[in-house]
């Protein structure tokens, strides 16, 4: 499968690896198969090659620790149909999660590793930092990596990704690295910007509606966001009377600024 939680499901039978029939297998197994795992929910079965088939036909109850501790019965059929061996897709588990700001898109990365949160870090390199923090990202449902900011400690466990992996525990974990510890920002987490408009000549007067201008005065907008976003850009869209300017400037010291030379009719 693509990770730890999806693929052909195989079961241990005197020494020898073999598959299940996916006739003799259903919702109440797959849950058993994905906790004993340590996995999400199943989210889907489906059937696949072909294979060496196990001999019995499982009935669990879906409350069962493991799959060998369900009941079984003889199968109903001595056969299964190539194509028709099980594989499960569960959802990756909740053991990863980011501690330390206001918002579950943000904080210091710990993963729940044998009975215990722990904290992640990693090589002192930004890419590996990065990598880390795409996989965070993407397992929480909070997007995509926006931010990366080194912390001055040094205890924790070490990871390695390659930002491919579809959760933590398919990352490899690094015991003997003393792993750099960093707080990850992921894109739900962003909020809007805070935007001024000023000018130098005195031309900006507040209306009924809001900030209003004199024609031919130049003016200047500036949009800013919190320190912990670091880099980036600005896309500012200004939609007029009769058509629409879009620009972009990078980020310098958490804003942007866009110049107009002088307001005209397009501006309104």
């Amino acid at each position: 499968g693509a990770g730890f939680c999806s693929g052909r499901l195989e079961v241990k039978s005197s020494q020898t690896w073999v598959s299940v029939c996916e006739s003799d297998f259903d919702q109440q197994d797959a849950e058993v198969v994905c906790r004993e795992l340590g996995c999400g929910a199943p989210g889907g079965l489906y059937g696949e090659g072909k294979g060496q088939i196990w001999d019995k036909e499982f009935q669990c109850k879906g409350n069962e620790t493991c799959l060998l501790d369900c009941d079984t019965s003889e199968r109903k059929n001595n056969t299964c149909l190539p194509g028709h061996t099980v594989a499960l897709t569960c959802s990756e588990p909740d053991n990863v999660r980011l501690v330390g700001e206001a918002s579950r898109c943000a904080g210091g990365v710990e993963l729940y590793y044998q009975q215990e949160w722990r904290t992640v870090g990693t090589d002192d390199k930004d890419n590996y930092r990065k990598n880390i923090a795409k996989v965070v990202c993407r397992q929480l449902g909070c997007g995509s990596n926006v931010s990366v900011v080194p912390v001055n400690t040094t205890t924790g466990t070490g990871l390695y990704c390659t930002g491919s992996e579809p959760g933590l525990r398919e990352c490899a974990t690094w015991m003997y690295v003393i792993p750099h510890l960093f707080t990850v920002i992921c894109s739900d987490l962003l909020v809007q910007p805070d935007i001024y408009l000023t000018d130098s000549m005195g031309g900006v007067f507040r209306g009924h509606q809001g900030p209003e201008m004199f024609k031919g005065y130049n003016f200047t907008i500036t949009c800013s966001t919190q320190p912990q976003y670091p880099g980036g850009s600005f896309l500012f869209t200004f939609t007029g009377s009769n058509r629409t300017q879009t620009q972009t400037q990078p980020a310098v010291n958490h804003s942007a600024v866009f110049l107009f030379p002088a307001a005209d009719d397009s501006h309104q």
